[in-house]
């Protein structure tokens, strides 16, 4: 299964997000992370379309997580970018070709595609587990505890 690019976008924005006090316009967001801002807005509206940001405009416009960083989860991220639908697309092929099975013998889903339901099962299952507030957590253990201080900090600045 291949995500978009936006997936690692957003998630990263949403955890600076966490850290804001105030909304963050989308241009200093694409700014902080090097990204493109045309590609980022489409993707924070995507979020915002989701529930998962709002925005706000004005001069002090941008944009703000809808709930804590503890009640995201990444798979809320996943599916306002990336959509619901399952990953894997059963196509049925054992009824074609010279051997193919007859309908009355394919009464349950084939083999593979039990395999791949149960995998992306699983695997939503274990994003759903993770959130906004653990990611920032772990990013910020991953850099000796430095990182979100320097978000917070930046944000300020700028």
């Amino acid at each position: 299964m291949k995500l978009s690019n936006g997936i690692e976008w957003v998630l990263h924005c949403c955890v600076t997000l966490s850290q804001a006090q105030d909304p963050v316009p989308a241009q200093r967001l694409a700014e902080l992370h090097d990204i493109p801002p045309a590609y980022l807005a489409k993707h924070l509206q995507a979020l915002s379309r989701a529930g998962v940001v709002h925005s706000s405009q004005g001069q002090d416009g941008g944009y703000g997580l809808t709930r804590s960083p503890q009640e995201i989860s990444v798979l809320d991220v996943v599916v306002a970018i990336d959509g619901s639908g399952e990953f894997f697309r059963c196509t049925e092929i054992r009824k074609r070709g010279p051997l193919a099975t007859t309908p009355e013998r394919c009464t349950t889903r084939c083999s593979i595609a039990r395999a791949m339901a149960n995998a992306e099962l699983a695997w939503r299952e274990a994003l759903s587990k993770i959130t906004i507030a653990d990611l920032a957590a772990n990013i910020d253990a991953d850099s000796g505890g430095t990182a979100l201080g320097d978000v917070r900090e930046w944000l300020k600045a700028h």
